[in-house]
């Protein structure tokens, strides 16, 4: 058991302290409980069938406790007693809520949502950073995870496809930190994107010609700006006679297509042994017969076999990048290229680079939580070594209104890029009225 710097929260008002007082209360009854239980049986009886059995164990547990707890409050301990056993804890009404795109336990008294892009401080507490720890080590389990002082941080997937992030002391100063990224029950559509004036009719157009066409093209964009969205967006443009196979770190792609392989990277057990890399899967996909491979997220040296692939007959493979603009998008892609240990001139990656990728899409999280493709670039040549960028559209943030949300508008350079011939040799119907100076 790791013994956390601080082991008691201190309740700052009389219903904080009504609300600690409870929270230990319910941890006291908690381990009551699990003492009670034989272990030995929970895993091989259906939780359908041992819920009833626990819940009726729980509730006596609470009746005993009449001085302590009213009528009502025995209910709401009952309820989150069965949380504790079976779910996330005090976290678990927040798990059911689908507005909700981030969970972040700073500390006990410390719960953090994000709801429609913004932060909000919430009422959930825990008792302490013991009952964090349970519920870290609970999620952790369920997955085949260890968390301790030795492996002090875990990145890992919910069975619903939320991808949970802990980090425990030694590392974390203030006591152990959770952090879960939510993902709705039914992926955001292109109607979404454009409901929510995340994209234009026109850039709608573009982008599904150049998939429908097979260009290469790379997401680019920071943490939460719609990467994963927009290529799960993407998706459903590709032709349904397809084969596609995904390779990601944590699997989050729910693509709009009916032919597709998934695959996960793995970490290396307890002893060192047994990790799989994105680049051994990258390599292993190309054995698999796709016509296209999509990567979650480009972060080292697969990015050289990414592009091997583009440019050797998957043409119109796609992937995502942490980057903050388009040029900064190929120059981190070079950085990635560069790590596979080979000896490249710098040149000859930028060449390969331009040949694998024809367009770059930025994507922006502006002031207020709103997300905006700001910029889409054609990779048009190498130049002097350097790469030479148009923009085709782009987003100009104006200010910011009276709820602190930005505002801005979409507009069209005017440049009518180089891949429109393909495009229209590929049977896509695109007019030159599309890329009009606005």
């Amino acid at each position: 058991m790791i013994q956390a710097n601080r082991m008691m929260v201190e309740p700052r008002d009389e219903a904080e302290v009504a609300e600690h007082n409870f929270q230990a209360l319910k941890s006291v009854i908690h381990e009551d409980l699990v003492e009670s239980l034989d272990l030995s049986i929970i895993g091989t009886i259906d939780q359908d069938q041992l819920e009833p059995e626990i819940r009726s164990v729980a509730t006596q547990f609470c009746r005993s406790r009449t001085r302590e707890l009213s009528s009502e409050d025995r209910d709401r301990m009952v309820d989150e007693l069965m949380d504790e056993v079976f779910g996330m804890g005090p976290l678990e009404r927040l798990m059911h809520d689908p507005t909700i795109a981030d969970i972040l336990v700073n500390s006990p008294d410390e719960v953090y949502i994000e709801r429609h892009g913004r932060l909000e401080m919430t009422d959930v507490k825990f008792a302490d950073d013991r009952h964090v720890m349970r519920v870290i080590q609970r999620i952790v389990g369920r997955v085949g995870r260890r968390i301790d002082e030795v492996t002090p941080m875990v990145d890992a997937r919910l069975p619903d496809g939320s991808r949970v992030n802990a980090v425990v002391p030694p590392l974390a100063l203030r006591g152990p930190t959770i952090s879960i990224r939510r993902f709705g029950a039914r992926p955001l559509a292109v109607e979404d994107l454009l409901a929510n004036n995340s994209i234009t009719p026109e850039i709608v157009q573009f982008l599904t010609a150049a998939v429908q066409s097979r260009i290469s093209f790379l997401i680019s964009g920071g943490t939460g700006a719609g990467k994963t969205t927009m290529l799960n967006c993407m998706s459903a443009f590709i032709p349904h006679d397809e084969r596609l196979v995904t390779i990601e770190d944590s699997a989050e792609l729910i693509l709009q297509h009916p032919h597709v392989i998934p695959l996960e990277t793995r970490v290396a057990n307890t002893e060192g042994a047994g990790e799989v890399t994105q680049r051994e899967l990258v390599r292993n996909s190309l054995r698999m017969r796709p016509d296209r491979i999509l990567v979650g997220e480009v972060r080292g040296a697969e990015a050289l076999d990414m592009l091997q692939a583009m440019n050797t007959g998957h043409e119109g493979s796609l992937t995502t990048v942490h980057a903050n603009d388009t040029q900064d998008a190929l120059s981190r892609l070079e950085m990635m290229v560069s790590m596979t240990g080979f000896e490249l001139p710098t040149h000859v990656i930028r060449q390969y680079i331009a040949t694998g990728i024809k367009l770059v899409v930025q994507l922006a999280r502006l002031k207020g939580g709103i997300r905006r493709v700001t910029r889409i670039s054609e990779i048009v040549e190498i130049r002097d070594n350097e790469f030479v960028l148009a923009d085709v559209f782009g987003y100009q943030q104006t200010g910011i209104d009276s709820a602190g949300v930005a505002t801005g508008h979409f507009y069209s350079t005017g440049y009518a890029p180089r891949c429109l011939e393909r495009m229209r040799a590929s049977g896509c119907s695109i007019s030159d009225s599309l890329f009009a100076k606005s």
